[in-house]
């Protein structure tokens, strides 16, 4: 039986991959490209600059039975307004309600006074509670923040 020495071509071209594989240098670590030094275009003001945040708690909620009932600041109350009653913020402001749970917010406009019960800080109306999810349960923990008055304005 002949047997091929081992530098035969046929070795050769069968060993040709395994060998160079061997022989390749390791590849490089793959490292991150250093950050680029030429400016970057300055990223739009964040919307959250625009609110300031104040005391949360428990929000509740008045829906169909104050229909048309006047509200402190004069104006009718619908329950499909986006609307709500706080005790000390001036009428008009614009305020975002979070449910603490989802993280689902919601932009009201204070109208009215209240809520008259000690553990509550918000009374929201009816569309307010259903967009944030708490109108099933009849109220719930919320986070409240101040549209500014410069955003206000715009």
């Amino acid at each position: 039986m002949l047997v091929a020495p081992a530098s035969s071509a046929i070795a050769e071209s069968k060993l040709a991959p395994a060998k160079a594989a061997a022989e390749a240098p390791a590849p490089a670590a793959i490292v991150a490209a250093p950050a680029s030094t030429t400016p970057v275009a300055a990223l739009p003001q964040s919307l959250e600059q625009d609110f300031e945040t104040i005391k949360g708690g428990t929000a509740s909620f008045y829906g169909h039975s104050l229909r048309g009932a006047r509200t402190a600041s004069g104006e009718r109350f619908n329950p499909d307004d986006l609307t709500a009653a706080h005790p000390s913020l001036p009428f008009g402001t614009k305020l975002r309600v979070t449910n603490a749970l989802t993280g689902d917010s919601v932009m009201v406009r204070i109208n009215d006074r209240g809520p008259f019960h000690s553990n509550r800080v918000i009374d929201l109306s009816e569309a307010a509670a259903k967009e944030i999810g708490i109108a099933r349960m009849g109220s719930g923990k919320v986070e409240l923040a101040v549209l500014s008055d410069d955003a206000n304005d715009e």
